[in-house]
């Protein structure tokens, strides 16, 4: 027997509304995917493509982004939805550094906060310093330019990591609020 609530639908109707939208949104998520054999990187012809998983069965589970790759990587990591191996060595000291950065030199644009804690879950500091940045805030020179020719932050952003289409990301600290 079907319950009615009042002023609204059935509620196995709306139960099976929710459902239905339920994979409508996922199977929409696996369309920015494409798969193995159309993605102009694996050999559609190889035998070995079969042993490997779609990326549309692999990420469309993790938390949804509406930019580069389409996963919240850091939310999917604090949500524990992956786990990712902090080192390949056990004796390996693993630290993870809880330290914002304000970055104050952003011309007119909103000033950058660099948390390290989301880099440090998933990079070693060796993968950052002192190859691409100086380990004393500031010291290193650090401009648009360089970072949209693949340097400093573009090292992984537009690679690897967000893109960098996604200005107030990383510019979201309005000058309004510095404390002077």
């Amino acid at each position: 027997m079907m319950r009615l609530l009042p002023g609204r639908l059935p509620a196995r109707a709306a139960l099976c509304a929710a459902l239905v939208l339920l994979v409508l949104s996922t199977l929409s998520y696996a369309q920015h995917w494409k798969s193995l054999r159309e993605d102009q990187l694996h050999d559609p012809q190889s035998q070995a493509i079969e042993l490997l998983q779609e990326p549309a069965e692999a990420l469309s589970i993790l938390p949804p982004d509406t930019a580069g790759n389409q996963v919240r990587w850091v939310k999917a990591l604090e949500d524990g939805y992956i786990s990712p191996r902090t080192n390949i060595l056990p004796d390996t000291d693993v630290q993870i550094l809880d330290l914002d950065v304000l970055m104050k030199r952003t011309a007119e644009m909103p000033m950058v906060l660099f948390p390290h804690k989301p880099h440090t879950q998933w990079l070693d500091c060796a993968n950052c310093h002192d190859k691409i940045f100086k380990a004393k805030a500031g010291a290193t020179p650090v401009n648009m330019f360089q970072i949209l020719q693949g340097n400093y932050c573009g090292q992984c952003h537009g690679a690897v990591a967000f893109p960098l289409t996604e200005c107030k990301r990383c510019h979201s600290v309005p000058r309004k609020n510095m404390i002077r």
